[in-house]
């Protein structure tokens, strides 16, 4: 089995150079108590996963300004999202939830938390932990007010309130917190959508600029367009570096992606993983979760593997596509086939390799036109595939034509002559694939059954990712292909088009007999 997927930035678990997380930590101990179970009454603590995900919520940067505006955490049901709210609703009211010049944690003076959902019932979860969440002494020497909707700190100057899905009555509020619970039921049929968009707009008019969200989730359903789903395509755009933000944080751990629902053993090293240090869920009674003959698979995968299941009409299962995920890196003179897929003005473009030792694929580059003025660069991406040849031995590249002919017809004149294996008859480069559907679908179709099978491995590229994840099947005359949700369809798949691309040449390459590949001193057979 491989193992867990983490979700959270790069340098995680390392905590942050700045962060008041100690300050918090003390004064969590010294005024909170474990709300209920068999700890109920003593000090809280929290766990070490909670203790590195508070480090990064609380870091700042030279200026004394938080690094992260907002957050989503994302884990398995369970682990805990309703009570660490809470706790971090009673540091913004009474603890050092703010950061002083000497870089210590200090109190608001006038702190304003919202505790939101899309219904009541689910505000509630968390405002119940609040009577015992608080310690006596920290009752006392805060004057708290603990009712059952609104709570009030030192004479009124500090609240925590529950609100549900009224946009309205969110309007021009300066909360300086605000938790979004259960974001992946957050829809516009529930106001979700139009509740979320007055959140941020209260957080863009906080007067010091330090107001922040917080969300707190499920795996999503792909395709319900909810804020759980929106979040996550906010956090792959940043990965991918589609996009200038840099200030939002996104915390999941996932079972691991092969993991079975109908293997014991599989199931509960799955369970195990996607819990992490809640080692309160009883893993034998979640596996029975899930064997329940009432919990559906897609469903038993999104709360207890915290995993995002795809959407019905997708043409592959994220965590399918993730158990192919090996670590790997192209080396100088590897030999390789290209694939590319480009576009000038919409869609993105892609350079995608097929290393023939292995058949692993990887990313060379993904283009997307909004983030260069509305145009692909292309001087840029004439440049990678120049520098694809320069550092590799390319022994096939097929790349679609329109609408980048004359590019196709220049790379063939440099590069033409020292390709092994020709796109056509009458072009090395050129697989026009408007003119190509039946071969196409046939190669898009072998490719999905070689990641099925575990005869594909990819280096993990977020941008890849992203478009394998986007794309929906597409059945056709001959076979299923793949496409995008909807034409004008923001969530885009050229890189999977370009990784079939690459994949069909190096098929092709395979095909050839022995006197026409190129083989080189330490290369093996291709492992399939």
């Amino acid at each position: 089995m491989t193992e867990a997927v983490l979700i959270a930035p790069p340098d995680w678990p390392v905590w942050p150079k700045r962060t008041i997380f100690p300050d918090v930590e003390v004064w969590c101990v010294r005024n909170l108590q474990q709300p209920d179970g068999p700890e109920a009454g003593k000090p809280w603590r929290f766990t070490e996963q909670q203790r590195t995900l508070l480090a990064y919520w609380f870091s700042f940067d030279e200026a004394r300004r938080w690094v992260y505006r907002r957050g989503t955490v994302r884990m398995a049901k369970g682990w805990g999202k309703d009570p660490l709210a809470a706790v971090l609703s009673a540091v913004e009211l009474c603890g050092p939830c703010r950061v002083r010049e000497d870089g210590r944690g200090t109190e608001h003076s006038a702190p304003w938390v919202q505790i939101a959902a899309v219904s009541r019932e689910q505000t509630r979860t968390t405002m119940r932990i609040f009577p015992t969440l608080f310690s006596p002494q920290a009752i006392g020497s805060y004057t708290l007010e603990i009712n059952k909707e609104i709570i009030y700190a030192r004479g009124g100057r500090g609240v925590i309130e529950a609100v549900t899905s009224s946009p309205l009555a969110l309007e021009g509020g300066r909360a300086t917190l605000t938790i979004r619970n259960e974001i992946q039921n957050w829809q516009s049929s529930n106001s979700g959508l139009e509740m979320a968009e007055v959140i941020d707009g209260n957080l863009a008019k906080s007067r010091d600029g330090a107001a922040r969200a917080l969300s707190l989730c499920n795996a999503h359903v792909p395709g319900e367009d909810s804020v759980g789903e929106r979040e996550w395509d906010v956090w792959q755009a940043v990965t991918a570096g589609r996009t200038r933000l840099r200030d939002v944080l996104y915390v999941a751990v996932e079972a691991p992606p092969d993991t079975q629902l109908a293997d014991e053993a599989s199931l509960k090293a799955g369970l195990t993983a996607a819990r992490g240090d809640a080692t309160w869920l009883d893993v034998d009674r979640l596996a029975a979760e899930v064997w329940d003959p009432r919990t559906e698979p897609s469903v038993a995968r999104r709360k207890y593997l915290n995993q995002v299941v795809a959407a019905e009409d997708a043409w592959i299962a994220p965590h399918e596509w993730n158990a192919r995920k090996i670590t790997a890196a192209l080396e100088d003179k590897d030999a390789v086939t290209l694939g590319f897929d480009g576009s000038k003005t919409d869609d993105h473009t892609a350079l995608v390799a097929t290393r023939i030792s292995d058949g692993c694929t990887f990313t060379l580059g993904v283009w997307d036109p909004e983030r260069y003025g509305g145009e692909v660069p292309r001087d840029e991406v004439d440049g990678a595939v120049a520098k694809a040849f320069e550092n590799y031995d390319v022994v096939g590249f097929y790349s679609d034509l329109h609408p980048w002919e004359s590019y196709v017809d220049r790379w063939r004149d440099e590069f033409g002559a020292d390709l092994c294996v020709k796109a056509s008859d009458h072009h090395p480069i050129a697989w026009d694939m408007r003119g190509r559907g039946q071969q196409f679908t046939r190669a898009a179709e072998r490719f999905h059954d070689a990641i099925l099978e575990g005869r594909i491995s990819h280096d993990g590229n977020p941008a890849l990712a992203e478009h394998v994840y986007n794309a929906r099947r597409r059945p056709n005359r001959w076979g299923v292909s793949f496409g995008k949700e909807t034409r004008e369809s923001a969530r885009k798949v050229d890189a999977l088009a370009a990784a079939v691309l690459s994949r069909l040449s190096y098929w092709d390459y395979q095909a050839l007999p022995a006197s026409k590949q190129r083989r080189k001193k330490g290369q093996g057979a291709a492992f399939w």
